[in-house]
């Protein structure tokens, strides 16, 4: 196995941690608390990924304000959304919705990109739909809030991932960094006032352990996209599914029943086959970029080097990557 294809199974294993970490505070902590702090320690990290040449005290420096604004209000809400549905429904159901995210993206690659796509991404598209479909059965089981939230989170994914497409080539990482985070830490900060309670001594660590298994994990990832081309990478995301049903199953009692098994298969399939149709890029930062170190959605985009700033090209659709 290439070195950076387990580097990058290291990395989705330790981001599924996080997921089920965040899982575990259930009704302990609001959603406005947890998506607080482990932004706010997701700064540290954020930190020492910063390229040479860039100032922290410039992030607001933009190109295209209004894109980057809206990038992160979408990435706002989708935190929001992911940690509602984590906390609310199976790990494996959260997961097979929020892979959802690479239809939305690639519909408004086209609409707003102009981007063309091939019949056969859109049929392994359809097949990952069809493998939700199976997991989730609408009309065949009561559907919670949950599911809304991860198919809402799954939207903003794509509506955030589709945009930064559009400013990544020309903005700043410090921007592309800083402004998102800062409106997650700013907006739940308020949200969390009126119901503020000091989490206990265990969910500060558990809080603290996001943070940095979520830190570590993007140290990871972007070593991994440097010693291994992206179609090996891409697909360890998919990884993920299997991480959430072991977790689901040890530590809250979740067991998928057959037909979800062949759901979640059939959605991993179809991604797999969906990021290795094209040349997919990712971007190095990507969990951190979206919706903090606690999500099942990343971006795929350009890899931003310390200096580079490479242009798009017809043709280089998102995916989930994969989270945040």
């Amino acid at each position: 196995m290439p070195v950076g294809v387990a580097f990058s199974l290291v990395a989705y294993f330790l981001y599924s941690c996080c997921d089920a970490i965040i899982k575990a505070f259930g009704s302990g902590l609001t959603v406005f608390e947890i998506a607080f702090w482990t932004a706010l320690f997701s700064f540290v990290p954020a930190i020492f990924t910063k390229p040479k040449g860039e100032n922290w005290l410039r992030f607001w420096d933009m190109k295209h304000p209004y894109l980057v604004n809206l990038r992160s209000i979408t990435g706002l809400v989708g935190n929001f959304c992911i940690i509602f549905a984590f906390t609310h429904i199976p790990l494996a159901e959260v997961y097979s919705i929020a892979f959802l995210a690479p239809i939305f993206v690639v519909a408004l690659s086209i609409f707003f990109l102009h981007e063309e796509v091939r019949w056969q991404r859109w049929l392994f598209l359809a097949a990952s739909f069809c493998g939700v479909l199976l997991v989730v059965r609408p009309g065949f089981r009561d559907l919670q809030l949950g599911h809304l939230a991860a198919l809402c989170a799954a939207l903003m994914g794509g509506v955030t991932t589709t945009t930064l497409r559009k400013v990544a080539p020309v903005e700043t990482r410090v921007s592309l960094l800083g402004i998102p985070l800062g409106y997650i830490v700013l907006v739940n900060g308020l949200l969390m006032l009126p119901t503020f309670q000091w989490p206990s001594l265990q969910e500060f660590i558990m809080l603290m352990t996001i943070g940095a298994i979520g830190g570590t994990s993007n140290i990871i990832f972007i070593a991994a996209t440097r010693r291994a081309p992206v179609s090996q990478i891409a697909p360890a995301q998919y990884s993920q599914i299997a991480w959430a049903v072991i977790f689901g199953a040890i530590f809250f009692t979740e067991y998928p029943d057959l037909i979800t098994y062949i759901g979640l298969a059939v959605v991993a399939g179809g991604g797999i086959m969906n990021v290795m149709s094209d040349e997919t890029r990712i971007r190095i930062f990507s969990r951190l970029s979206v919706f903090g170190p606690a999500s099942a959605i990343s971006e795929v985009s350009p890899p931003l080097g310390d200096d580079a700033k490479p242009q798009l090209r017809p043709g280089d659709d998102a995916a989930a990557a994969v989270g945040k």
